[in-house]
């Protein structure tokens, strides 16, 4: 088989395209119910063969040899990954080794592997202005609008078609930039992270007690340290006849596509403006709304700004059960880092009323940390190292730390719990049972 030519895949994904949207055209006229897309994926599988075939009539009838079979399936499914994937990026996509991919202009890819190793990767588009156009097609059609990518709007965050989060920037940096972190479990339980070691088997029958005893919770921890996988395993712990909302800047927790474990499911995405600056739909407007469509419990996938403020008054005003994920590197940072939050948002929010909302509003706080272990060779590793109670407010937070990290790494019941007896009721069995 010879390497793909990505400027011929180019070529034909552009035909094969202008195709579909000419039978899109067709469709809308003659008054036809649009195809689904995954009707659309099949159809296009049929106008690439075309193409291809025409492509390979042109070949002889210029004396060159025809593609052989394998060559031609490897160019159907380029061209199938540049219309409906992420083009070049996508073997990289369809590697469930991968957890990270970094790309600084078209040619320098980085790509950090689940065990640890990092490796450089052979370049995603012939130019960086064909990055920008391989992103930009990515916002136009990923999550539920349209997301520009141009100098008027140089950031983008968006979730992939394989529940991976994209982030990506251009015109502040010298060439665009990118960052992906993989998806790679979905459908995880707090029972597979007890598998994997990321939780002991303690912490995990304390977590799923908490949850179904309705306590809010908050996860922090770095980027990457797994704040998403352990919410998402928190989540799955919720009884499917809960109505669940969830708030997200980037769709990516994707509760609502796993109906046999959350059947009623509203996913709320934040909305970024048009090219007028007109349609804006903040985070902290969506958990205001999500308040008044009767759910069970709220999810705030990421915190980072003012929606704090609405979602610590949600918490405190009865909608108990909610899970929400902040960045802080240890749990004691958390109080601070929400404080500050608060004080930035638009009701500039003081620090003394923000530690009292807070202790009306969070029972745990759960840290997780990322550890690349270099005396076993660079493996990574994630574990929850810290659980803190909020035990009340005087003046400023009051907390304990209920699970601690002990001198060999790890972590143990290390106070009290206030509610240990109504957790027990719900299923914990644990060094104060």
């Amino acid at each position: 088989m010879s390497e793909v030519n990505h400027q011929l895949v180019k070529r034909l994904r552009q035909e094969a395209g202008d195709r579909l949207a000419e039978q899109r055209r067709i469709d809308q006229a003659s008054g036809v119910r649009p195809m689904s897309s995954e009707d659309e994926r099949h159809y296009a599988r049929a106008v690439i063969a075309q193409v291809l075939e025409e492509y390979v009539r042109e070949e002889i009838a210029s004396g060159r040899a025809p593609l052989d079979a394998q060559t031609e399936e490897a160019y159907a499914a380029a061209v199938h990954a540049a219309l409906f994937g992420v083009g070049r990026l996508q073997p990289l996509l369809d590697d469930p080794e991968i957890e990270n991919i970094d790309i600084n202009g078209c040619d320098r890819v980085f790509i950090g592997y689940a065990d640890g190793r990092e490796t450089r990767g052979e370049p995603v588009a012939e130019s960086d202005e064909e990055l920008v156009e391989l992103i930009q097609i990515l916002g136009a059609y990923s999550g539920l609008s349209s997301r520009p990518f141009d100098s008027a709007n140089p950031q983008l965050d968006l979730r992939l078609p394989d529940g991976s989060r994209l982030s990506a920037v251009m015109d502040v940096t010298r060439r665009p930039a990118l960052s992906i972190r993989r998806a790679r479990l979905g459908k995880v339980f707090l029972a597979d992270l007890v598998g994997n070691g990321t939780l002991t088997p303690e912490i995990g029958s304390f977590l799923a007690a908490a949850v179904r005893a309705r306590k809010n919770i908050m996860i922090a921890g770095s980027t990457n340290a797994g704040k998403t996988t352990l919410l998402r395993a928190l989540a799955n712990e919720i009884p499917p006849e809960e109505r669940l909302i969830t708030v997200e800047r980037a769709l990516e927790l994707g509760l609502d596509e796993f109906t046999d474990l959350h059947p009623n499911v509203v996913a709320f995405e934040e909305r970024l403006p048009n090219s007028e600056g007109q349609g804006y739909i903040s985070m902290a407007e969506l958990v205001r709304r999500s308040l008044r469509m009767n759910p069970s419990r709220v999810i705030v996938g990421e915190v980072l700004g003012d929606e704090i403020v609405t979602m610590l008054n949600a918490m405190s005003q009865g909608n108990d059960g909610s899970l929400s994920t902040i960045h802080a590197n240890s749990s004691a940072e958390v109080f601070n880092r929400i404080s500050t939050y608060a004080l930035q948002a638009s009701e500039r929010l003081p620090v003394e009323a923000s530690q009292l909302l807070i202790g009306g509003a969070l029972n745990f706080v759960v840290f997780i940390q990322r550890r690349n272990n270099y005396a076993q060779g660079g493996t990574l590793r994630r574990l929850v190292t810290s659980i803190r109670e909020v035990n009340g407010v005087d003046g400023r937070v009051l907390s304990s730390e209920v699970f601690a990290e002990g001198p060999d790494g790890v972590p143990r019941p290390s106070a009290p719990v206030s509610c240990v007896e109504e957790l027990i009721h719900y299923g914990y069995r644990g060094g104060w049972g």
